[in-house]
């Protein structure tokens, strides 16, 4: 792979980013929100920012061909399903807090987005395995489309969080707590940023298997490697011949022109 170390340094820093926004997901719930719980109040609904941007980071986790391909897709497979799992609880877990607080559901734009994002995924997740070869193509395209509409649904859902949260002092007035989520949002757009330009490196992406080669029943060379070797062999021999017979007219004419001028003299 064309600058593996480069690949690995991307690779270690996105975990870090992606590490750190979970945590900072966590302190922001526990200490400038009511906790975490599920009882249908407050504490339900800060479920949904952990839960979305632990989703976000699980999701795209990014690896690498090096390792084998077969234990990827596991991996891959898995990541996505955990991914899956977080983003529907979390949407449980927001229409539970609004059907206990009376508040009306799917009002916002957030909630269109994330709602709408959630079908498609699984849908390619169905459908991929029977018919992956044909969906090859939509299926990574689809998956960088999500990832891209995720991330930009999560920064709509914070901020309108905080719109509707903070109200003395109020967000225009930056108290700590609206810093401290700006940068929770500037972490993600990082770490999204990181995982889009290794995913759309050339010299990064796995590259093609290469077909079986045949090989014949004795063990000798496969069938390809035989015929250009056989060609190789019939090409020099042709140009052994003609050399040969190109040397032997070469030898007969010096023997005429030997004769002649025996005869004139």
């Amino acid at each position: 792979m064309e600058g593996y170390r480069r690949f690995l340094a991307l690779l270690v820093s996105a975990l870090l980013l992606g590490f750190v926004a979970v945590v900072c997901s966590i302190v922001w719930v526990l200490r400038y929100r009511e906790g975490l719980g599920w009882d249908g109040g407050a504490a339900e609904f800060n479920w949904h920012p952990v839960l979305v941007v632990t989703a976000i980071i699980v999701y795209r986790l990014p690896w690498t061909w090096k390792c084998s391909k077969l234990l990827m897709k596991f991996i891959h497979a898995g990541l996505n399903t955990i991914a899956m799992i977080l983003a529907i609880v979390s949407m449980v877990a927001v229409f539970e807090y609004h059907n206990a607080r009376k508040i009306p559901n799917m009002y916002s734009l957030h909630s269109w987005i994330g709602l709408t994002l959630v079908f498609p995924k699984a849908l390619t997740m169905n459908l991929f395995f029977p018919l992956r070869a044909a969906l090859m193509p939509i299926h990574v395209y689809s998956g960088l489309l999500i990832f891209v509409a995720v991330i930009a649904s999560a920064l709509m859902g914070i901020t309108e969080k905080l719109l509707f949260s903070l109200q003395s002092p109020a967000y225009s007035e930056s108290p700590p707590e609206a810093i401290f989520v700006n940068c929770l949002g500037l972490l993600i757009v990082t770490f999204g940023a990181l995982i889009l330009w290794m995913a759309s490196r050339p010299h990064w992406k796995r590259p093609p298997e290469e077909n079986a080669k045949v090989q014949r029943p004795n063990g000798g060379a496969p069938e390809g490697v035989e015929a250009e070797s056989t060609m190789t062999d019939c090409s020099n021999a042709d140009r052994s011949d003609a050399g040969f017979n190109s040397e032997a007219a070469r030898k007969r004419n010096f023997k005429l022109d030997e004769a002649g001028q025996r005869s004139t003299m």
